[in-house]
């Protein structure tokens, strides 16, 4: 059982308010941390109940970006308080329906592969792209869309080969989204990391990696997901490579969530593909004319404290035109299932976002970020605005520079 004592360094000062996308949204207290610290205070000693419609509402409205932290001058553990809050909730009352039906899928491996395959199939009809608007079903069809490979078309490879994989083992972590809607993107990491000398190992077996779980306080189904995962990897890799910012902060965080040597061992192996390839330079290759902006996802750029690596990453590529525009350290109102369970909130937070991008001069031709979540969320609110801008992992991005440059 997780505790609360994360939280007991917060004076409650609020200089956590202005980095609190719900707060900017609804600018109502009990809608930012210091708010929320002070409802989770009350629940843990008894004072509310785990059925208070108002607790609810405003705990279930935290996007859980931990966008907080950096900022707090005290070091508040705002993460774990939640985590331990949402926890309590669900031993209390259960999970909500819609959240209990969702999380069973993303248990059942023999769900998920179905469902994502149905969603790639209306994909490469085109049929999300001709049902995609700014209404809840329409945005959900122009989320499917922007998980789409994107090709650079203004450039031809020229012939050449990947450095020898010699160089320290890697074992991918597929997860589910990303492996059921981004296969694209482990492609990319996988012939990335190999022409960075990394050699790169497939895994039998693993599962989701427990973060939708976790994050909604289902710790139990979580920890089982973990404990498959573990048994899939033993130890047969120097590192166990992730291309989804949110599933790597769990899997980092897995000897906490598990206990144990085994899992602490794990979870010490465990590096964003970004920190890999930024270890190795990377290696540089064909220039990409492009105009690009970087959105930092928030359990690579606040969990993970993951910051300097993929702006590395992107600054390596030849003639790329990068930019972090304000607000990039933000959250893009995602939050795994949030979108779903939190519509209205997730759209009103993805506004800003989407106002900051569109406003840029110049225009970006690719918003790039690490995490399925923000990909499909920020590419999802681009189309849904009619905008032609492109949404891309920044290993992505690598990729076309190594296929143009002659890298393969």
């Amino acid at each position: 059982m997780s505790d609360f004592s994360s939280l007991d360094p917060c004076v409650h000062c609020g200089f956590c308010l202005q980095a609190c996308p719900t707060y900017l949204a609804t600018s109502d207290e009990a809608d930012s941390p210091r708010g929320r610290i002070v409802l989770m205070r009350a629940l843990e000693r008894g004072e509310v109940t785990a059925t208070d419609a108002a607790l609810l509402q405003h705990l279930d409205a935290c996007l859980g970006c931990r966008g907080c932290e950096p900022v707090c001058p005290s070091g508040v553990g705002y993460g774990r308080g939640l985590e331990a809050a949402r926890e309590l909730l669900v031993r209390q009352r259960g999970l909500p329906a819609a959240a209990r039906m969702i999380l069973a899928v993303f248990a059942r491996t023999w769900l998920w592969r179905p469902v994502f395959g149905a969603l790639r199939w209306l994909r490469e009809l085109g049929i999300t792209g001709v049902l995609s608007s700014r209404g809840r079903a329409g945005f959900g069809m122009a989320m499917v869309s922007a998980t789409a490979p994107r090709h650079i078309t203004h450039a031809k490879s020229r012939a050449g080969g990947s450095r020898s994989e010699t160089g320290p083992t890697v074992a991918l972590f597929r997860g589910c989204v990303m492996d059921g809607l981004f296969s694209h993107v482990h492609e990319a990491t996988r012939r990335t990391l190999a022409a960075n000398g990394y050699r790169v190992l497939d895994v039998d077996d693993q599962v989701c990696c427990g973060a939708l779980h976790e994050h909604a306080g289902a710790r139990d189904a979580a920890v089982q997901l973990a404990k498959q995962n573990l048994t899939a990897f033993g130890e047969r890799a120097d590192f166990i490579v992730v291309d989804s910012a949110g599933c790597g902060a769990l899997l980092k965080d897995y000897g906490h969530l598990v206990g144990g040597d085994s899992a602490t061992g794990f979870a010490k192996r465990v590096r964003d593909v970004t920190e890999l390839l930024a270890d190795r330079g990377p290696r540089p290759g064909g220039a990409l004319d492009l105009e690009v902006v970087y959105d930092a996802p928030c359990h690579l750029q606040h969990a993970q404290r993951v910051q300097d690596q993929p702006l590395a990453v992107l600054r390596a590529i030849p003639g790329l035109r990068l930019r972090l525009l304000p607000g990039s350290d933000r959250c893009c109102g995602s939050a795994g299932i949030y979108s779903m369970l939190q519509p209205a909130l997730s759209r009103a937070v993805l506004e800003a976002k989407i106002a900051g991008i569109t406003g840029a001069v110049p225009r970006p031709a690719v918003v790039a970020t690490g995490n399925p979540g923000c990909l499909m969320q920020i590419g999802g609110g681009l189309r849904a605005a009619g905008l032609s801008i492109q949404v891309a992992h920044p290993v992505e991005l690598l990729d076309w520079s190594y296929r143009v440059g002659g890298v393969y």
